[in-house]
């Protein structure tokens, strides 16, 4: 049996990872994927694209399965070995924090993988304030220089930004026959060398199970985002039967209703000593923000 194509796609926290993910699944690539994700509700695919769900695993239609990895990584990719039939191509989302070298070179320790190259995307809209902070500064660069394509998400240009760590070439997020050519085509010939970067102090606060929010209160929320706050991931309750989807990230901040969730959870992460986990959570449980009945 041949080796399986493991992949990685990396990037800072919020720069598209997901929407990459989601896309690259509801694709006509005649492939079977199977991806391996380790944040909450991170697959947000149309009720059409889906064959059957169960609480960590989402078939689709074209063959394609999405996992949520509850314990270890190596295990996790061991029950994608362990699978009947095998994936075409296993694809691992890398948290915002991790190091994507560091992942792929699981590749080189399974001899059932063969590397089949990172992807990380670059947050045209955050990248310069991200390569500027010399807390993160070198997580970042190092997440991108590691990578055989950098994907520009969010339509910006950052060509400069990314000369001054010694990028010169890119693509955009949504060039995804340049993603394809890589992932499905390509054969890397292997894994990058993990970087040794500083790791900040990261601080980490997180509700499985969020009280419903009404449109007002999420409002006054992401108009007043506390000091230290990088990123913000909610689904919750709107308390009339439906959700709320929430994104902050850098000077970003959307929400949206959604009809359906799978699950409700809140995650946010910020940077120590700019803030704290209690922090956090006393920010989001401000009483002050007067629940209001929604439109």
């Amino acid at each position: 049996m041949s080796a399986l194509p493991l992949s990685v796609i990396g990037g800072y926290l919020g720069a598209g990872k997901t929407t990459l993910i989601n896309t690259l699944l509801a694709g006509d690539h005649g492939l079977r994927l199977a991806v391996l994700v380790n944040d909450f509700g991170a697959i947000n695919l149309d009720a059409a694209l889906l064959h059957s769900a169960r609480e960590d695993t989402i078939e689709l239609t074209n063959g394609c399965i999405c996992c949520t990895m509850s314990g270890d990584l190596f295990y996790a990719i061991g029950d994608m070995l362990d699978r009947h039939p095998r994936p075409d191509h296993l694809i691992v989302e890398a948290s915002g924090i991790a190091d994507p070298a560091r992942i792929a070179g699981l590749a080189l320790a399974e001899p059932d993988l063969r590397y089949g190259g990172i992807i990380s995307l670059a947050d045209s809209e955050n990248l310069a304030a991200q390569l500027s902070d010399g807390r993160i500064t070198d997580q970042v660069a190092a997440q991108l220089t590691c990578a055989d394509l950098v994907a520009v998400s969010k339509g910006g240009d950052v060509g400069a930004e990314l000369a001054q760590i010694g990028l010169a070439a890119w693509c955009r997020a949504d060039n995804l026959a340049a993603i394809a050519a890589l992932l499905f085509d390509a054969t890397p010939e292997c894994a990058p060398e993990v970087q040794t970067a500083p790791h900040p102090d990261y601080v980490h606060y997180s509700d499985p199970d969020p009280a419903p929010r009404s449109q007002a209160e999420i409002e006054a929320r992401l108009a007043d985002l506390p000091p230290g706050l990088l990123r913000l991931k909610a689904l919750l309750p709107d308390g009339n039967g439906a959700y709320w989807e929430v994104h902050a990230v850098g000077r970003q901040k959307h929400f949206a209703r959604r009809a359906e969730a799978a699950t409700t959870a809140l995650v946010a992460i910020g940077l120590a000593p700019g803030t704290s986990a209690e922090r956090l959570a006393a920010w989001w449980d401000d009483p002050s923000c007067v629940t209001m009945q929604n439109p």
